[in-house]
C-alpha cells in the first residue's frame, strides 16, 4: 500500500522531455511507483487531472540563512513550490564564527538576519547544519561556505593580501566545512571583505574546493562597466583551479551596459567549448537587491561596519563619497550611477518603516536634502541595517540569460521585514507565468529542468531534481494556465496561485493551497545523497 497516490497527472519529469500521463505511487517519502497505478492502495489519493506534476523547486541562490529560527515559520518560499533551498550565498555565510572575530562577522550578515533569535551557538559550518536540523524546516536546506565570512575569520576586514598563514587557514576553513557538507565556496567580490581579494586568493581556495569535488558560485567583481572583465576573471580562476564554477544572478547593470549580456554569454560557451564547466543562475527581474552600504566605495567600508559609520561622521569623507559617485573609481561598481537616485528604493528598514517603500530621491526631495546626504543619514540612523532594491537592468539581458542552455533559475532572494523584493514570494512562479505562458522565452519542459534536474546536477543531488522510482518525493503540482506570481514591489507579501500542492520528501507540506504546518525538510550535505 503506497502512502500518497497521485492520480491523472502530466508529469514533468525534470529532463526537459515533454510530459506523460501518469500516476505516482509513494512510499516512506520516496517515489515508489510511476505508471498506470489506478487499481492500486494508498492512504490517499490526489486526482491531479489537468495539472503538471514536477520535482520540486530547487532555489540554487538565496539569502534564507536565517529562516529555520524565526517563528511562525516564513511561507513564502514552500507556497511556491521551492523544496530545496541553498543557503551562504554571496560570500555571506553565519559560519565560521571565531570569537575574536565573531562581532565582525555578526555586523557582515546582519541585514540577512532581519531580527531572526540566533543564539550564535556554533562555530563551524557543520555544527550551524546541525543547528538548522535541530530546528526543522519546511523545506529541505544545504548550504556553501561563504568567503567573506571565512576571510573575516582569518583577517577581519583588513584591506590586503592574506599572508602565507592566513591563506593556509582559509584554505583549512573552506576543507573543513567541505568534510561538514558544505556544497562548495561563494564569493561576493563585490563587497568587504571580498573585494580586498584577488585572483591568485580566489584560485588557491578554489583549488581545494575542486580536489574535493565541489563547486564555487560568485557574485562577480562588477556587473557594471567592467561586467566582460568579471566574467573573464571568473573563467580564469576556474581554468586554473579546475573548479566547476556558477556565476551568480547574472546581469549586466546600468544602462549603458544594457545589451552586453550577448558578450558575457558568448564568455560562457567558449569557456564551456574549452572543456570548463561554467554556467550561471539567473532570477525573473529587472531589478536586484542588496544591503544599502553597499552603494558605498570600497575605501569607507574598511574595517567593518562600525568603522563605515564612523567615516560618515566626517564632513570631509562625505564630501569624498560624493566625488566618487559623481565621478567613479577605477574598477568600482558605482550602483548609484547605474540605477541613479530614483532607482534606490527602501524595501527593508528595521528603525524607520516609513522610508520603505521610498526612493532615495523622494525621500531627499521630503527632507529638502541631498540624495547623498540622505543616504549617510539613513545609514547612521538605522545603524546601517537597511536593505534596498535597485532598478538597472534591462528585460532584454534578463530574457538573454533565462533562455541560455547553460542558466538555471535561482531567486536570489532575501527575507526581511517592510517590503522585499517580490522574488522572495514568487521567483519561480513568474518563471512559468510570464516567461513560459505569456512571453513564451520558455517551452514548459525547458523552464522546469532549470528549476530542477540542472540546478540537482551541479550540486550533485543524485537523489532528487527528477521525477524517478527510487529518488525522494519532493514534488510540485500546478496548474500551467492559472499559476502565477502577485508578489510586487509596492506590495511583496503576497502568495503565488495556481500551486495546490506541494510535498517536500514524501509529507504534504502544501495541500489544497494552505501550508499544512509539515516540517519534513531536511538539511543536505554534500556526500550524504
Amino acid at each position: 500500500m503506497y502512502d500518497i497516490l497521485i492520480e491523472n497527472g502530466c508529469i514533468l519529469d525534470g529532463s526537459g522531455n515533454p510530459w506523460f500521463k501518469g500516476d505516482i505511487g509513494i512510499k516512506d517519502g520516496k517515489i515508489a511507483q510511476i505508471g498506470p497505478l489506478k487499481r492500486k492502495r494508498a492512504r490517499e489519493k490526489m486526482d491531479a487531472k489537468g495539472l503538471i506534476v514536477a520535482p520540486g523547486f530547487i532555489d540554487i541562490h538565496n539569502h534564507s540563512d536565517a529562516v529555520p529560527f524565526v517563528s511562525p515559520r516564513e511561507e513564502g518560499r514552500i507556497l511556491q513550490g521551492i523544496t530545496t533551498e541553498i543557503i551562504g550565498n554571496c560570500g555571506v555565510s553565519l559560519a565560521p564564527v571565531f570569537k575574536e572575530t565573531q562581532d565582525l562577522l555578526k555586523k557582515y550578515v546582519g541585514p540577512f538576519c532581519f531580527e531572526a533569535p540566533l543564539r550564535w551557538d556554533w562555530q563551524t559550518l557543520g555544527e550551524f547544519l546541525d543547528r538548522v536540523d535541530e530546528r526543522q524546516n519546511l523545506t529541505n536546506m544545504g548550504a556553501w561556505v561563504g568567503h567573506g565570512a571565512i576571510r573575516i575569520a582569518a583577517m577581519g576586514f583588513d584591506n590586503r593580501k592574506p599572508t602565507a598563514e592566513e591563506l593556509a587557514k582559509m584554505k583549512e576553513l573552506v576543507a573543513q566545512a567541505m568534510d561538514q557538507g558544505a556544497y562548495g565556496l561563494s564569493s561576493g567580490l563585490i563587497y568587504p571583505p571580498g573585494v580586498y581579494s584577488d585572483r591568485a586568493e580566489m584560485t588557491e581556495l578554489c583549488k581545494v574546493v575542486a580536489e574535493m569535488g565541489g563547486v564555487y558560485t560568485t557574485h562577480m567583481r562588477n556587473e557594471q562597466d567592467l561586467v566582460i572583465d568579471s566574467v573573464k576573471e571568473t573563467i580564469t580562476v576556474a581554468e586554473r583551479s579546475g573548479v566547476s564554477t556558477i556565476i551568480a544572478h547574472h546581469k549586466t547593470n546600468g544602462r549603458k551596459n544594457w545589451g552586453k549580456s550577448r558578450q558575457t554569454l558568448q564568455l560562457i560557451d567558449e569557456a564551456r567549448d574549452r572543456g570548463f564547466d561554467i554556467t550561471c543562475d539567473v532570477y525573473p527581474y529587472i531589478a536586484s537587491s542588496t544591503f544599502l552600504w553597499a552603494l558605498l566605495p570600497p575605501w569607507v567600508q574598511e574595517g567593518g561596519i562600525g568603522k563605515l559609520l564612523e567615516r560618515l561622521h566626517s564632513k570631509e569623507n562625505r564630501r569624498r563619497i560624493q566625488e566618487n559617485f559623481i565621478h567613479g573609481l577605477p574598477g568600482w561598481p558605482n550602483l548609484v550611477e547605474g540605477s541613479g537616485w530614483d532607482g534606490i528604493l527602501i524595501s527593508s528598514c528595521q528603525k524607520n518603516k516609513d522610508l520603505e517603500g521610498k526612493t532615495l530621491r523622494q525621500i531627499a526631495d521630503a527632507r529638502k536634502a541631498e540624495p547623498a546626504d540622505v543616504l549617510f543619514d539613513i545609514l547612521l540612523e538605522v545603524n546601517a541595517d537597511v536593505l534596498m532594491v535597485l532598478f538597472g537592468m534591462s528585460e532584454e539581458d534578463v530574457t538573454n540569460i533565462l533562455r541560455h542552455p547553460a542558466a538555471m533559475v535561482g531567486s536570489d532572494a532575501i527575507p526581511s521585514t517592510g517590503k522585499p523584493h517580490p522574488r522572495y514570494f514568487g521567483a519561480f512562479p513568474r518563471i512559468l507565468s510570464k516567461y513560459v505562458r505569456e512571453d513564451k522565452v520558455l517551452c514548459l519542459p525547458e523552464a522546469v529542468r532549470k528549476m530542477t534536474s540542472m540546478p540537482a546536477q551541479k550540486l550533485g543531488l543524485r537523489d532528487r531534481g527528477m521525477i524517478r522510482e527510487g529518488l525522494w518525493a519532493d514534488l510540485v503540482i500546478f496548474d500551467p494556465q492559472t499559476i502565477e506570481d502577485k508578489a510586487t514591489f509596492t506590495n511583496p507579501r503576497q502568495y503565488p496561485k495556481g500551486i495546490p500542492h506541494v510535498l517536500v520528501n514524501g509529507q504534504m507540506a502544501v495541500c489544497a493551497g494552505k501550508v499544512t504546518g509539515a516540517l519534513a525538510g531536511r538539511v543536505l550535505r554534500k556526500g550524504s545523497c
